[in-house]
């Protein structure tokens, strides 16, 4: 990459699950696992901050909030402060967002915060908001919310490759039981076998309950530094090595394959060759699993497995610890829930927290040193990928 070399050098996320907070009480407590997470940090050290927020305006009645989290955080930026959206990809647009102004110049030491305040009183209003993701005028009056439209994507796949719901079954199997050794995750204290899964209520045929991440409460924060900066801070860090967005259409007529996701398969293929190393050099991907079929995609469209075996493969535990490449070792969208603008930061901390090693054995990836991330926003329109290097602060 261009410009300085950039570092995550720590992160840290709140509780993810159906929370009795507000939307500043989610940024403050994002602060304060932040400052015990990274000793180092200095509030008065940090001259920007970005705000993963997908829409703080419908679920929590509040815009401009940026400043809003700056304040209950404890910070004051002296260079940048910001939102980013971009739906689901929000938390990692504000990563994404930092790097390019330490890489640039513009920042040394920058926050990258996401926040989400989903649960509201009436679920009709909060899936009426989430409706807004899509093409609101077209697609909206078909109802085409995230449900019936990764519904669709499961239909094809199952029509054009004979996917099965127990292979899909296998891929929210293992990001449960993953999400068991994360405290943090929503569905900690849950445990899904297969068969359990298999005989949950369907939400939009053929995906059941657990074939579905959920709507959940939620903040996560890290903290990106400029590499003459790096050393201000003890420990392993995450070097950002790789970076590439891409959107192909909006308008659901225009999606073309609801099985062939050209974007991610742009998008991986850039950041990789901007971190100038190959998929066979990862050791954990953390995919985003809003929809256990859209793992299976992703497995395809990134090239771990040819187009149509996304399901045997995981069934063969190519995706689980131990296999392959381990995806989702946090616990994925479906074992931690999903609030937007946290979800991609949350993936960053689990990286940093993988390449220093302090993740419980039973997810830890042995000698981790390449881990790619990857979020999608709205209809599976637009990609988003950062691979990172593990590195040492000194």
């Amino acid at each position: 990459m261009s410009g300085r070399a950039v570092a995550i050098v720590g992160g840290a996320t709140t509780e993810f699950g159906v929370r009795a907070v507000t939307w500043p009480e989610l940024a403050q407590e994002a602060g304060e696992a932040l400052f015990r997470a990274v000793p180092a940090l200095r509030a008065e050290a940090v001259d920007s901050l970005f705000v993963g927020a997908a829409m703080p305006e419908r679920f929590a009645f509040q815009s401009h909030v940026a400043p809003l989290a700056a304040e209950q955080m404890g910070l004051r930026p002296t260079r940048i402060v910001q939102r980013t959206e971009l739906a689901c990809a929000s938390g990692q647009s504000a990563i994404r967002s930092a790097y390019a102004a330490i890489a640039s110049g513009l920042s040394d030491v920058a926050v990258a915060v996401g926040v989400e305040k989903m649960n509201l009183p009436s679920m009709a209003e909060a899936n009426a908001a989430m409706a807004c993701v899509m093409d609101r005028p077209w697609d909206g009056p078909a109802g085409a919310t995230a449900p019936p439209f990764f519904a669709m994507v499961a239909q094809r796949h199952m029509l054009e490759h004979r996917t099965t719901p127990e292979q899909l079954a296998v891929i929210s199997a293992k990001n449960h039981r993953f999400a068991n050794t994360n405290p943090h995750a929503q569905f900690y204290r849950k445990t899904f076998s297969r068969e359990k899964l298999l005989g949950l209520p369907l939400v939009a045929p053929p995906l059941k309950l657990g074939d579905c991440s959920s709507m959940t409460d939620g903040a996560a924060a890290v903290v990106l530094a400029a590499e003459e900066r790096v050393r201000d801070f003890a420990g392993p860090v995450a070097w950002i090595r790789g970076t590439s967005q891409y959107s192909d259409f909006h308008n659901l007529a225009n999606a073309g394959s609801l099985t062939d996701w050209v974007g991610l398969r742009h998008t991986s293929r850039e950041a990789l060759a901007r971190a100038h190393v190959g998929l066979d050099a990862l050791d954990f991907a953390e995919l985003h699993d809003c929809f256990t079929i859209s793992e299976l995609v992703e497995y395809e469209a990134l090239g771990l497995c040819r187009p149509g075996e996304g399901g045997r493969w995981a069934e063969e535990g190519s995706s689980d610890l131990g296999g392959r490449l381990p995806v989702n070792t946090r616990g994925g969208l479906l074992g931690c829930g999903h609030p937007l603008g946290a979800t991609g930061i949350a993936q960053a901390v689990e990286v940093h927290e993988q390449f220093a090693s302090r993740v419980p054995p039973a997810r830890q990836v042995p000698d981790p040193e390449w881990a790619l991330v990857h979020n999608l926003s709205g209809s599976a329109n637009v990609h988003s990928v950062m691979v990172y290097q593990r590195g040492d602060a000194s």
